[in-house]
Protein backbone atom coordinates (compact mmCIF):
# COMPACT_ATOMS: atom_id res chain seq x y z
CA UNK A 1 0.00 0.00 0.00
CA UNK A 2 1.15 3.54 -0.67
CA UNK A 3 1.97 5.84 2.19
CA UNK A 4 0.36 9.28 1.85
CA UNK A 5 2.52 12.10 3.20
CA UNK A 6 1.39 15.66 3.71
CA UNK A 7 3.72 18.48 2.64
CA UNK A 8 3.10 21.73 4.49
CA UNK A 9 4.12 25.26 3.50
CA UNK A 10 7.57 25.73 5.06
CA UNK A 11 8.99 28.86 6.64
CA UNK A 12 10.51 30.62 3.62
CA UNK A 13 12.34 33.45 5.34
CA UNK A 14 12.79 35.72 8.32
CA UNK A 15 9.47 36.75 9.85
CA UNK A 16 7.29 35.43 7.02
CA UNK A 17 3.94 34.09 8.16
CA UNK A 18 2.15 33.51 4.86
CA UNK A 19 2.61 33.19 1.12
CA UNK A 20 0.39 33.53 -1.96
CA UNK A 21 0.15 30.71 -4.47
CA UNK A 22 1.18 32.16 -7.85
CA UNK A 23 1.39 29.06 -10.03
CA UNK A 24 1.12 25.33 -9.50
CA UNK A 25 3.91 23.43 -11.22
CA UNK A 26 2.29 19.98 -10.84
CA UNK A 27 -1.18 18.52 -11.26
CA UNK A 28 -2.99 15.91 -9.23
CA UNK A 29 -1.80 12.53 -10.53
CA UNK A 30 1.65 13.78 -11.57
CA UNK A 31 4.73 11.85 -10.46
CA UNK A 32 7.24 14.06 -8.63
CA UNK A 33 10.83 13.44 -7.58
CA UNK A 34 12.41 14.39 -4.29
CA UNK A 35 13.22 18.14 -4.14
CA UNK A 36 11.32 18.82 -7.37
CA UNK A 37 9.67 22.30 -7.38
CA UNK A 38 5.91 21.82 -7.11
CA UNK A 39 4.54 25.33 -6.61
CA UNK A 40 5.61 28.93 -7.12
CA UNK A 41 4.62 31.24 -4.27
CA UNK A 42 5.06 34.93 -3.61
CA UNK A 43 6.05 36.06 -0.16
CA UNK A 44 6.42 39.56 1.11
CA UNK A 45 10.07 39.43 0.05
CA UNK A 46 10.45 37.32 -3.07
CA UNK A 47 8.99 34.91 -5.60
CA UNK A 48 10.03 31.40 -4.57
CA UNK A 49 9.73 27.94 -6.12
CA UNK A 50 9.00 25.49 -3.31
CA UNK A 51 10.53 21.99 -3.67
CA UNK A 52 8.74 18.94 -2.29
CA UNK A 53 10.78 16.74 0.09
CA UNK A 54 8.90 13.59 -0.98
CA UNK A 55 8.93 11.55 -4.18
CA UNK A 56 5.76 9.89 -5.43
CA UNK A 57 2.35 10.67 -6.89
CA UNK A 58 0.56 13.95 -6.14
CA UNK A 59 -2.83 13.02 -4.71
CA UNK A 60 -4.23 16.39 -3.64
CA UNK A 61 -3.46 20.11 -3.81
CA UNK A 62 -4.63 22.62 -1.23
CA UNK A 63 -5.39 26.12 -2.47
CA UNK A 64 -5.93 27.64 -5.89
CA UNK A 65 -3.69 30.18 -7.60
CA UNK A 66 -4.11 33.52 -5.88
CA UNK A 67 -4.89 31.95 -2.51
CA UNK A 68 -2.87 32.99 0.55
CA UNK A 69 -1.79 30.23 2.91
CA UNK A 70 -0.20 30.59 6.35
CA UNK A 71 3.10 28.91 7.11
CA UNK A 72 2.39 25.36 8.25
CA UNK A 73 -0.77 24.96 6.16
CA UNK A 74 -0.98 21.88 3.89
CA UNK A 75 0.24 22.44 0.32
CA UNK A 76 -0.27 18.99 -1.17
CA UNK A 77 -0.21 15.28 -0.40
CA UNK A 78 2.06 12.74 -2.06
CA UNK A 79 1.57 8.97 -2.23
CA UNK A 80 4.94 7.38 -1.60
CA UNK A 81 5.23 3.72 -2.60
CA UNK A 82 3.11 1.47 -4.84
CA UNK A 83 0.54 3.56 -6.69
CA UNK A 84 -1.80 0.59 -6.88
CA UNK A 85 -2.84 1.31 -3.31
CA UNK A 86 -4.47 4.52 -4.44
CA UNK A 87 -6.53 3.20 -7.33
CA UNK A 88 -10.26 3.49 -6.94
CA UNK A 89 -11.96 1.36 -9.55
CA UNK A 90 -15.49 1.90 -8.30
CA UNK A 91 -17.61 4.43 -6.44
CA UNK A 92 -16.58 5.47 -2.98
CA UNK A 93 -19.52 4.83 -0.69
CA UNK A 94 -20.17 5.09 3.01
CA UNK A 95 -21.68 2.13 4.84
CA UNK A 96 -23.51 2.01 8.17
CA UNK A 97 -20.35 1.21 10.08
CA UNK A 98 -18.37 4.05 8.53
CA UNK A 99 -16.34 1.75 6.26
CA UNK A 100 -15.88 2.54 2.56
CA UNK A 101 -15.08 0.54 -0.52
CA UNK A 102 -11.45 -0.37 -0.45
CA UNK A 103 -11.01 0.35 3.27
CA UNK A 104 -11.19 -1.72 6.38
CA UNK A 105 -14.02 -1.24 8.89
CA UNK A 106 -13.40 1.16 11.74
CA UNK A 107 -11.33 -0.38 14.48
CA UNK A 108 -9.76 -3.10 12.32
CA UNK A 109 -6.09 -3.03 11.32
CA UNK A 110 -5.25 -1.75 7.85
CA UNK A 111 -1.98 -1.55 5.92
CA UNK A 112 -1.96 2.23 5.92
CA UNK A 113 -2.63 2.45 9.64
CA UNK A 114 0.79 0.99 10.33
CA UNK A 115 2.61 3.07 7.74
CA UNK A 116 3.07 6.03 10.03
CA UNK A 117 1.80 8.59 7.54
CA UNK A 118 0.68 11.96 8.76
CA UNK A 119 -2.70 11.46 7.14
CA UNK A 120 -3.29 8.27 9.11
CA UNK A 121 -2.32 9.82 12.41
CA UNK A 122 -4.98 12.51 12.09
CA UNK A 123 -7.76 10.09 11.23
CA UNK A 124 -10.01 8.53 13.77
CA UNK A 125 -11.46 5.88 11.43
CA UNK A 126 -10.10 3.26 9.10
CA UNK A 127 -6.94 5.21 8.32
CA UNK A 128 -7.26 4.84 4.54
CA UNK A 129 -6.90 8.02 2.54
CA UNK A 130 -9.64 7.99 -0.09
CA UNK A 131 -8.04 9.97 -2.89
CA UNK A 132 -8.87 9.32 -6.55
CA UNK A 133 -5.83 8.48 -8.65
CA UNK A 134 -5.15 8.47 -12.35
CA UNK A 135 -2.65 10.00 -14.72
CA UNK A 136 -4.23 9.27 -18.06
CA UNK A 137 -7.80 10.48 -17.59
CA UNK A 138 -8.78 14.05 -16.85
CA UNK A 139 -9.48 14.93 -13.24
CA UNK A 140 -12.93 13.89 -12.12
CA UNK A 141 -15.46 16.32 -10.75
CA UNK A 142 -14.64 17.03 -7.14
CA UNK A 143 -17.13 17.40 -4.35
CA UNK A 144 -16.78 18.84 -0.92
CA UNK A 145 -17.89 16.29 1.64
CA UNK A 146 -19.77 17.57 4.61
CA UNK A 147 -18.13 16.13 7.74
CA UNK A 148 -21.49 15.68 9.46
CA UNK A 149 -22.32 13.02 6.83
CA UNK A 150 -19.22 10.99 7.59
CA UNK A 151 -18.85 8.44 10.33
CA UNK A 152 -15.26 9.30 11.05
CA UNK A 153 -13.08 12.37 11.43
CA UNK A 154 -11.86 13.75 8.09
CA UNK A 155 -8.19 13.17 7.41
CA UNK A 156 -5.46 15.61 6.40
CA UNK A 157 -6.25 18.34 8.93
CA UNK A 158 -9.95 18.28 8.23
CA UNK A 159 -9.63 17.95 4.45
CA UNK A 160 -10.72 14.99 2.34
CA UNK A 161 -10.30 15.23 -1.42
CA UNK A 162 -12.27 12.68 -3.48
CA UNK A 163 -11.80 12.45 -7.22
CA UNK A 164 -13.44 9.09 -7.88
CA UNK A 165 -17.23 8.92 -8.48
CA UNK A 166 -19.20 9.11 -5.25
CA UNK A 167 -22.63 7.81 -4.37
CA UNK A 168 -25.47 10.32 -4.21
CA UNK A 169 -26.74 8.63 -1.06
CA UNK A 170 -23.69 9.73 0.90
CA UNK A 171 -23.21 13.12 -0.77
CA UNK A 172 -26.73 14.41 -1.35
CA UNK A 173 -26.96 18.16 -0.86
CA UNK A 174 -23.17 18.35 -0.51
CA UNK A 175 -21.74 21.61 -1.95
CA UNK A 176 -19.85 21.04 -5.20
CA UNK A 177 -16.49 22.67 -5.93
CA UNK A 178 -14.90 22.61 -9.36
CA UNK A 179 -11.50 23.55 -7.90
CA UNK A 180 -9.16 20.60 -7.43
CA UNK A 181 -7.62 19.95 -4.06
CA UNK A 182 -9.77 22.36 -2.05
CA UNK A 183 -9.73 21.51 1.68
CA UNK A 184 -13.02 20.59 3.29
CA UNK A 185 -13.93 22.59 6.40
CA UNK A 186 -14.53 20.78 9.65
CA UNK A 187 -17.99 20.04 10.91
CA UNK A 188 -18.04 23.17 13.08
CA UNK A 189 -17.49 25.43 10.05
CA UNK A 190 -20.98 25.42 8.61
CA UNK A 191 -20.86 28.91 7.12
CA UNK A 192 -19.33 29.57 3.72
CA UNK A 193 -15.75 30.90 3.92
CA UNK A 194 -15.52 34.65 4.37
CA UNK A 195 -19.25 35.11 5.06
CA UNK A 196 -20.93 36.15 8.27
CA UNK A 197 -21.15 33.37 10.83
CA UNK A 198 -22.62 33.29 14.35
CA UNK A 199 -20.46 35.07 16.90
CA UNK A 200 -18.12 32.61 18.59
CA UNK A 201 -17.09 32.88 22.24
CA UNK A 202 -13.91 30.86 21.65
CA UNK A 203 -10.54 32.02 20.32
CA UNK A 204 -10.52 33.54 16.84
CA UNK A 205 -8.66 31.24 14.41
CA UNK A 206 -6.19 33.82 13.06
CA UNK A 207 -2.42 33.32 12.79
CA UNK A 208 -1.23 36.31 10.79
CA UNK A 209 -0.93 39.68 12.58
CA UNK A 210 -1.38 41.34 9.19
CA UNK A 211 -4.86 39.83 8.94
CA UNK A 212 -5.76 41.12 12.39
CA UNK A 213 -4.53 44.62 11.56
CA UNK A 214 -6.42 44.67 8.25
CA UNK A 215 -9.60 43.66 10.06
CA UNK A 216 -9.14 46.39 12.67
CA UNK A 217 -8.58 49.05 10.01
CA UNK A 218 -11.89 48.19 8.33
CA UNK A 219 -13.92 47.41 11.49
CA UNK A 220 -14.34 43.77 10.56
CA UNK A 221 -15.38 41.48 13.45
CA UNK A 222 -13.22 38.37 12.99
CA UNK A 223 -15.54 36.39 15.27
CA UNK A 224 -18.22 36.63 12.60
CA UNK A 225 -16.06 35.25 9.78
CA UNK A 226 -15.78 31.64 8.72
CA UNK A 227 -12.25 31.04 7.51
CA UNK A 228 -11.36 29.27 4.29
CA UNK A 229 -8.04 27.97 5.60
CA UNK A 230 -7.29 24.63 7.25
CA UNK A 231 -9.43 24.01 10.35
CA UNK A 232 -11.37 27.19 9.66
CA UNK A 233 -8.28 29.44 9.76
CA UNK A 234 -9.12 33.00 8.70
CA UNK A 235 -6.91 34.19 5.82
CA UNK A 236 -6.44 37.62 4.33
CA UNK A 237 -8.65 36.64 1.40
CA UNK A 238 -11.54 36.09 3.86
CA UNK A 239 -11.08 39.58 5.32
CA UNK A 240 -10.81 41.12 1.83
CA UNK A 241 -14.07 39.41 0.89
CA UNK A 242 -15.79 40.73 4.01
CA UNK A 243 -14.53 44.25 3.24
CA UNK A 244 -15.96 44.09 -0.28
CA UNK A 245 -19.29 42.84 1.05
CA UNK A 246 -19.43 45.69 3.57
CA UNK A 247 -18.69 48.24 0.83
CA UNK A 248 -21.37 46.75 -1.43
CA UNK A 249 -23.88 46.82 1.42
CA UNK A 250 -23.07 50.46 2.19
CA UNK A 251 -23.37 51.40 -1.50
CA UNK A 252 -26.76 49.67 -1.70
CA UNK A 253 -27.98 51.62 1.36
CA UNK A 254 -26.83 54.87 -0.25
CA UNK A 255 -28.70 54.10 -3.49
CA UNK A 256 -31.84 53.23 -1.52
CA UNK A 257 -31.66 56.47 0.45
CA UNK A 258 -31.22 58.54 -2.73
CA UNK A 259 -34.16 56.83 -4.38
CA UNK A 260 -36.35 57.47 -1.33
CA UNK A 261 -35.39 61.14 -1.31
CA UNK A 262 -36.26 61.65 -5.00
CA UNK A 263 -39.47 63.68 -5.65
CA UNK A 264 -42.55 61.62 -6.44
CA UNK A 265 -45.44 62.33 -8.83
CA UNK A 266 -43.30 63.82 -11.58
CA UNK A 267 -44.43 62.95 -15.08
CA UNK A 268 -42.04 61.09 -17.36
CA UNK A 269 -41.91 64.09 -19.70
CA UNK A 270 -40.82 66.49 -16.96
CA UNK A 271 -38.41 64.09 -15.29
CA UNK A 272 -34.79 65.04 -15.80
CA UNK A 273 -32.41 62.40 -17.09
CA UNK A 274 -30.58 60.51 -14.38
CA UNK A 275 -27.08 61.73 -13.72
CA UNK A 276 -24.35 59.23 -14.56
CA UNK A 277 -23.08 57.33 -11.57
CA UNK A 278 -19.74 58.49 -10.24
CA UNK A 279 -16.96 56.01 -10.94
CA UNK A 280 -16.02 53.90 -7.96
CA UNK A 281 -12.59 54.38 -6.44
CA UNK A 282 -10.14 51.62 -7.24
CA UNK A 283 -8.92 49.68 -4.22
CA UNK A 284 -5.58 47.89 -4.48
CA UNK A 285 -4.73 45.49 -1.66
CA UNK A 286 -1.38 46.07 0.02
CA UNK A 287 -0.10 42.57 -0.53
CA UNK A 288 3.15 40.85 -1.47
CA UNK A 289 6.12 43.13 -2.09
CA UNK A 290 3.98 46.30 -2.03
CA UNK A 291 2.57 45.36 1.37
CA UNK A 292 6.01 44.49 2.75
CA UNK A 293 7.42 47.83 1.57
CA UNK A 294 4.50 49.69 3.16
CA UNK A 295 4.94 47.91 6.48
CA UNK A 296 8.71 48.43 6.59
CA UNK A 297 8.58 52.11 5.64
CA UNK A 298 5.78 52.79 8.13
CA UNK A 299 7.77 51.07 10.85
CA UNK A 300 10.85 53.09 9.93
CA UNK A 301 9.00 56.38 10.19
CA UNK A 302 7.35 55.31 13.45
CA UNK A 303 10.39 53.94 15.29
CA UNK A 304 13.40 55.83 13.90
CA UNK A 305 13.97 59.55 14.68
CA UNK A 306 15.63 60.30 11.36
CA UNK A 307 17.36 63.42 10.12
CA UNK A 308 18.76 64.35 6.71
CA UNK A 309 21.67 66.34 5.34
CA UNK A 310 22.82 66.83 1.76
CA UNK A 311 25.58 68.34 -0.33
CA UNK A 312 26.35 69.04 -4.00
CA UNK A 313 29.56 67.50 -5.31
CA UNK A 314 31.60 67.89 -8.48
CA UNK A 315 31.70 64.36 -9.98
CA UNK A 316 33.76 65.30 -13.05
CA UNK A 317 36.93 63.60 -11.79
CA UNK A 318 35.01 60.50 -10.70
CA UNK A 319 33.51 60.14 -14.19
CA UNK A 320 36.99 60.54 -15.71
CA UNK A 321 38.36 57.79 -13.45
CA UNK A 322 35.50 55.50 -14.44
CA UNK A 323 36.15 56.14 -18.15
CA UNK A 324 39.83 55.32 -17.67
CA UNK A 325 39.04 52.09 -15.81
CA UNK A 326 36.65 50.99 -18.56
CA UNK A 327 39.00 51.93 -21.41
CA UNK A 328 41.11 48.82 -20.94
CA UNK A 329 40.58 46.20 -23.64
CA UNK A 330 41.81 42.71 -24.32
CA UNK A 331 41.59 39.36 -22.49
CA UNK A 332 42.86 40.85 -19.22
CA UNK A 333 40.17 43.55 -19.13
CA UNK A 334 37.51 42.93 -16.52
CA UNK A 335 33.83 43.85 -16.63
CA UNK A 336 32.85 47.48 -16.99
CA UNK A 337 32.64 49.39 -13.72
CA UNK A 338 29.42 51.30 -13.07
CA UNK A 339 29.07 54.59 -11.21
CA UNK A 340 26.99 52.75 -8.57
CA UNK A 341 29.87 50.34 -7.97
CA UNK A 342 32.32 53.23 -7.43
CA UNK A 343 29.91 54.93 -5.04
CA UNK A 344 29.42 51.64 -3.20
CA UNK A 345 33.18 51.29 -2.77
CA UNK A 346 33.35 54.87 -1.47
CA UNK A 347 30.57 54.06 1.03
CA UNK A 348 32.45 51.06 2.45
CA UNK A 349 35.52 53.25 2.97
CA UNK A 350 33.41 55.95 4.62
CA UNK A 351 31.75 53.42 6.94
CA UNK A 352 35.21 52.21 8.04
CA UNK A 353 35.92 55.80 9.17
CA UNK A 354 32.45 56.37 10.63
CA UNK A 355 31.28 52.97 12.00
CA UNK A 356 28.44 54.60 13.93
CA UNK A 357 26.39 54.55 10.73
CA UNK A 358 26.93 50.81 10.20
CA UNK A 359 24.83 49.85 13.21
CA UNK A 360 21.34 49.16 14.48
CA UNK A 361 19.41 49.94 17.66
CA UNK A 362 18.20 47.25 20.06
CA UNK A 363 15.17 49.03 21.49
CA UNK A 364 14.41 46.39 24.12
CA UNK A 365 17.95 46.40 25.52
CA UNK A 366 18.37 50.16 24.83
CA UNK A 367 21.70 49.49 23.14
CA UNK A 368 23.39 50.57 19.90
CA UNK A 369 24.78 47.51 18.13
CA UNK A 370 27.75 48.31 15.88
CA UNK A 371 28.06 45.65 13.22
CA UNK A 372 31.44 44.14 12.31
CA UNK A 373 30.91 43.87 8.54
CA UNK A 374 29.25 45.90 5.81
CA UNK A 375 26.43 44.15 3.96
CA UNK A 376 25.52 46.82 1.44
CA UNK A 377 21.98 47.00 0.13
CA UNK A 378 21.07 48.86 -3.05
CA UNK A 379 17.58 49.87 -4.14
CA UNK A 380 16.36 48.26 -7.37
CA UNK A 381 13.07 49.00 -9.09
CA UNK A 382 11.41 45.95 -10.67
CA UNK A 383 8.04 45.07 -12.16
CA UNK A 384 7.07 43.58 -8.78
CA UNK A 385 8.03 46.78 -6.96
CA UNK A 386 10.99 48.14 -5.05
CA UNK A 387 13.43 45.55 -3.70
CA UNK A 388 16.77 45.93 -1.91
CA UNK A 389 19.26 43.17 -2.78
CA UNK A 390 22.26 42.90 -0.47
CA UNK A 391 25.94 42.64 -1.44
CA UNK A 392 27.44 40.48 1.31
CA UNK A 393 30.77 41.47 2.87
CA UNK A 394 31.07 44.56 0.69
CA UNK A 395 33.91 45.84 2.90
CA UNK A 396 36.14 43.02 1.60
CA UNK A 397 35.48 43.72 -2.11
CA UNK A 398 37.00 46.14 -4.61
CA UNK A 399 34.97 48.21 -7.07
CA UNK A 400 35.09 45.50 -9.77
CA UNK A 401 33.87 42.79 -7.41
CA UNK A 402 31.08 44.98 -6.04
CA UNK A 403 30.02 45.91 -9.57
CA UNK A 404 29.88 42.27 -10.69
CA UNK A 405 27.76 41.33 -7.67
CA UNK A 406 25.42 44.29 -8.20
CA UNK A 407 24.93 43.23 -11.84
CA UNK A 408 24.22 39.63 -10.83
CA UNK A 409 21.70 40.58 -8.15
CA UNK A 410 20.02 43.14 -10.41
CA UNK A 411 19.40 40.49 -13.07
CA UNK A 412 17.92 38.15 -10.46
CA UNK A 413 15.69 40.98 -9.24
CA UNK A 414 14.38 41.70 -12.74
CA UNK A 415 13.50 38.06 -13.30
CA UNK A 416 11.92 37.68 -9.84
CA UNK A 417 14.42 35.00 -8.76
CA UNK A 418 15.92 36.66 -5.70
CA UNK A 419 15.76 34.47 -2.61
CA UNK A 420 14.67 35.88 0.77
CA UNK A 421 18.27 35.48 2.00
CA UNK A 422 19.47 37.83 -0.77
CA UNK A 423 16.98 40.49 0.35
CA UNK A 424 17.69 40.51 4.09
CA UNK A 425 20.56 41.22 6.44
CA UNK A 426 21.69 44.58 5.04
CA UNK A 427 23.53 47.04 7.31
CA UNK A 428 23.59 50.14 5.06
CA UNK A 429 21.68 51.03 1.88
CA UNK A 430 22.70 52.98 -1.23
CA UNK A 431 19.82 54.44 -3.24
CA UNK A 432 20.56 55.74 -6.76
CA UNK A 433 17.35 57.59 -7.58
CA UNK A 434 19.18 59.60 -10.22
CA UNK A 435 18.23 56.90 -12.73
CA UNK A 436 14.69 58.33 -12.56
CA UNK A 437 15.92 61.74 -13.70
CA UNK A 438 15.63 63.52 -10.34
CA UNK A 439 18.25 65.58 -8.55
CA UNK A 440 17.46 65.08 -4.88
CA UNK A 441 15.42 63.20 -2.32
CA UNK A 442 15.17 62.52 1.41
CA UNK A 443 15.45 58.72 1.69
CA UNK A 444 13.53 56.73 4.30
CA UNK A 445 15.86 54.46 6.27
CA UNK A 446 15.58 50.78 5.50
CA UNK A 447 14.59 49.51 8.96
CA UNK A 448 16.42 48.31 11.09
CA UNK A 449 19.49 49.97 9.53
CA UNK A 450 20.83 53.32 10.75
CA UNK A 451 21.41 55.25 7.52
CA UNK A 452 20.85 55.46 3.77
CA UNK A 453 22.79 57.44 1.16
CA UNK A 454 20.81 58.85 -1.76
CA UNK A 455 22.41 59.80 -5.09
CA UNK A 456 20.77 62.10 -7.63
CA UNK A 457 21.46 62.35 -11.34
CA UNK A 458 24.88 63.49 -12.54
CA UNK A 459 24.45 66.32 -15.02
CA UNK A 460 26.34 69.35 -16.41
CA UNK A 461 25.89 72.46 -14.25
CA UNK A 462 27.69 75.77 -13.78
CA UNK A 463 30.32 75.37 -11.07
CA UNK A 464 33.15 77.44 -9.68
CA UNK A 465 36.28 75.42 -10.48
CA UNK A 466 39.70 76.75 -9.51
CA UNK A 467 38.29 80.22 -9.06
CA UNK A 468 36.54 80.36 -12.41
CA UNK A 469 33.05 79.59 -13.60
CA UNK A 470 32.97 76.32 -15.54
CA UNK A 471 30.56 73.60 -16.63
CA UNK A 472 31.11 70.52 -14.48
CA UNK A 473 29.37 67.19 -13.83
CA UNK A 474 27.49 67.83 -10.57
CA UNK A 475 25.61 65.38 -8.33
CA UNK A 476 23.59 65.89 -5.18
CA UNK A 477 24.23 63.47 -2.29
CA UNK A 478 21.75 63.14 0.58
CA UNK A 479 22.14 61.18 3.81
CA UNK A 480 19.30 60.17 6.10
CA UNK A 481 20.48 58.83 9.45
CA UNK A 482 19.14 57.57 12.76
CA UNK A 483 19.73 60.38 15.23
CA UNK A 484 19.92 57.85 18.06
CA UNK A 485 23.20 56.35 16.82
CA UNK A 486 25.04 59.62 16.15
CA UNK A 487 24.75 63.37 16.03
CA UNK A 488 24.94 65.74 13.08
CA UNK A 489 28.70 66.07 13.31
CA UNK A 490 29.26 62.39 12.60
CA UNK A 491 26.67 62.32 9.81
CA UNK A 492 28.12 65.47 8.29
CA UNK A 493 31.63 64.04 8.48
CA UNK A 494 30.51 60.88 6.70
CA UNK A 495 28.77 62.80 3.92
CA UNK A 496 31.66 65.23 3.50
CA UNK A 497 34.13 62.34 3.17
CA UNK A 498 31.92 60.72 0.50
CA UNK A 499 31.72 64.03 -1.38
CA UNK A 500 35.51 64.50 -1.16
CA UNK A 501 36.05 61.04 -2.66
CA UNK A 502 33.61 61.87 -5.47
CA UNK A 503 35.36 65.16 -6.24
CA UNK A 504 38.92 63.82 -5.80
CA UNK A 505 39.04 60.00 -6.11
CA UNK A 506 42.69 60.13 -5.02
CA UNK A 507 41.38 60.79 -1.48
CA UNK A 508 40.05 57.26 -1.45
CA UNK A 509 43.43 55.86 -2.51
CA UNK A 510 45.19 57.70 0.32
CA UNK A 511 42.92 56.14 2.92
CA UNK A 512 43.12 52.52 1.73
Amino acid sequence: MAQVLEFKLPDLGEGLTEAEIVRWLVEVGDVVAIDQPVVEVETAKAMVEVPCPYGGVVTARFGEEGTELPVGAPLLTVAVGAPEGLETSGPVTSGPSGARNGSAPSGSPSPSSSSGSSATETSGGSGNVLVGYGTGAPAARRRRIRPDRLDRTPTLSGALTVEAPVSEASLSEAPVSEAPGVPVPEASSTAAPGFVAPVSDGPVPVVSPLVRRLARQHDIDLRRLAGSGPDGLILRADVDRAIRQAEETEAAKTRTALAAAAPTGASPASASPAAPAAPAAERIPLRGVRGAVADKLSRSRTEIPDASCWVDADATELMAVRAAMNAATGPSAGPKVSVLALLARICTAALARFPELNSTVDTEAREIVRLPGVHLGFAAQTERGLVVPVVRDAHTRNAESIGAEIARLTELARTGKLSPAQLTGGTFTLNNYGVFGVDGSTPIINHPEAAMLGVGRIMPKPWVYRGELAVRQVVQLSLTFDHRVCDGGTAGGFLRYVADCVEQPAVLLRTL
